[in-house]
């Protein structure tokens, strides 16, 4: 787009008419909704981020009505807020400034799988690849809990694994994010294609430093996965019991869950099997492994009572994946809506003591939520997604006070700023990378505080 086509004064309202082959919402409403994510989750970020939309809403359906949206934010400086199916937890997708939400929801074409490489465009949602690259005779290698739903785009942009993490680590790990193919924000956007560490100084940066057009990912061979659910009467033996499943090299699985009691009373399929006392540990286990794993579960003084073949996992539409991660504190909320939750990350070799401390000095109103999995360093580790009776800001910051005092990580799930969460401490090539393809500074505005001075402001 010419420059000469936009006036100084265009605003966001102005781009529907200038670009009518592109679907637009402007409708108030919708737009509202398509500016929010599950921040709400947190009740600090459902008020901080309170009354916060777009002015607009894209929905592109090909690279190039991508390029020309973008092309008029850059010849306008206006703001530029990417979006997948919103399905983050940390107001990713809320716009702090207005302008275009950018939904790459319609930009979902799965392009090939070689090997056990796959590769699509950034809006394909993680179910959709799943079922393309199956006939394939591969998977992804993590399944987030929303599956369903969730883009690959939106996953690498703010997401961090899954169900398969217990494998292959993190989305982070070197290995499972092979490339990216990325466009610069500015007059002639431009394409770039990231390869390997490169590529990754984009990953979980809530899109504020490049618009990620297309993932290319490692895959694994796929399994008929079974899905089966151990109760122990006793804390400590489930939490011994899973970190041992989850360093045990024959067994082989996908998921490894714990959940003290009394959350197993909160998920619909386990609420007939456990009482308020029980504790869970939900698995999705390769099948030949199934009967290996339920003598462990014995050797731990538990008892194997739920277990679900491949076929009867599709057959119900109903999978243990989607009560796991972030989920759980989903259908707590459908039970209690003073619930909260932080994120832990414990130390790799001292995880069970470290949750055996803090069970002792919170329980009861901290309920422990684990998920077994691999760090990107390859150590066997769990990372906490606890759910918190919520009372105040000041005993919630008490509480991340107290798991930090026990050299516990905590990922603040209740700020907006990428360095205030996940990424403590920012790599300063993330900033070099959002120079080199946002250098006006008009991406997601106001999430990256080392930016700060140079951002757009309204």
């Amino acid at each position: 787009m010419s420059s000469t086509l936009l006036e100084p004064s265009t605003t966001a309202h102005d781009l529907p008419a200038m670009l009518p082959s592109v679907e637009w919402i402007t409708d108030t409403a919708r737009v509202a909704r398509l500016s929010q994510d599950f921040a709400w989750f947190s009740p600090i970020l459902k008020r901080d981020l309170a009354g916060k939309t777009g002015d607009v809403v894209a929905r592109p359906r090909s690279e190039e009505e991508i390029r020309q949206v973008v092309s008029a934010c850059a010849i306008a400086k206006i703001p530029l807020t990417i979006r997948g199916t919103g399905t983050g937890n940390y107001g990713q997708s809320t716009p702090l400034f207005g302008g275009v939400i950018l939904d790459l929801s319609g930009y979902n074409a799965f392009c090939w799988v070689r090997s056990q490489v796959g590769r699509a465009q950034a809006g394909i949602r993680l179910s959709e690849f799943d079922a393309q690259a199956r006939p394939h005779g591969m998977e992804l290698r993590w399944l987030p809990s929303t599956f369903r739903s969730a883009t690959l785009g939106g996953l690498f942009g703010g997401g961090f694994g899954g169900a398969g993490s217990i494998n292959y680590g993190p989305l982070a790990a070197p290995g499972n994010v092979l490339g990216v193919r990325v466009m610069t924000v500015e007059p002639e956007p431009q394409i770039v294609e990231l390869r390997g560490a490169d590529a990754m100084l984009l990953h979980h940066t809530y899109g504020t430093n490049g618009i990620v057009l297309e993932l290319e990912v490692a895959l694994s061979p796929c399994v008929p996965w079974s899905e089966c659910v151990a109760q122990f009467e006793s804390f400590d033996q489930a939490l011994e019991f899973a970190s041992k499943l989850t360093k045990a090299p024959g067994l082989i699985k996908k998921e490894v869950s714990f959940l003290a009691a009394p959350i197993p009373t909160y998920m619909a399929p386990l609420m007939p099997l456990f009482n308020d006392k029980q504790h869970a540990v939900m698995m999705v286990l390769a099948p030949q492994s199934v009967e290996g794993v339920e003598d462990l579960v014995k050797s731990f003084g538990g008892v194997f009572c739920y277990n679900k073949t491949a076929e009867e996992v599709l057959s119900s539409n109903r999978t243990l994946i989607e009560y796991t991660w972030n989920h759980t504190t989903l259908h707590a909320l459908k039970v209690d809506k003073n619930f909260t939750y932080i994120q832990s990350g414990f130390t790799p070799a001292k995880h069970v003591e470290q949750v055996k401390a803090l069970e002792k000095e919170l329980g009861g109103e901290v309920l422990m939520h684990l998920e077994f999995l691999r760090t990107k360093e390859g150590d066997f580790n769990c990372s906490g997604l606890q759910l918190i009776h919520y009372t105040s800001e000041a005993r919630l910051n008490e509480i991340m006070a107290i798991y930090r005092s026990h050299g516990v990580q905590i990922n603040n799930p209740h700020v907006y700023i990428v360095e205030d969460g996940k990424q403590n401490n920012l790599d300063p090539a993330v900033v070099k990378m959002k120079e080199r393809f946002d250098p006006m500074g008009l991406l997601n505005p106001g999430k990256l505080r080392s930016w700060a001075s140079r951002e757009v402001r309204h």
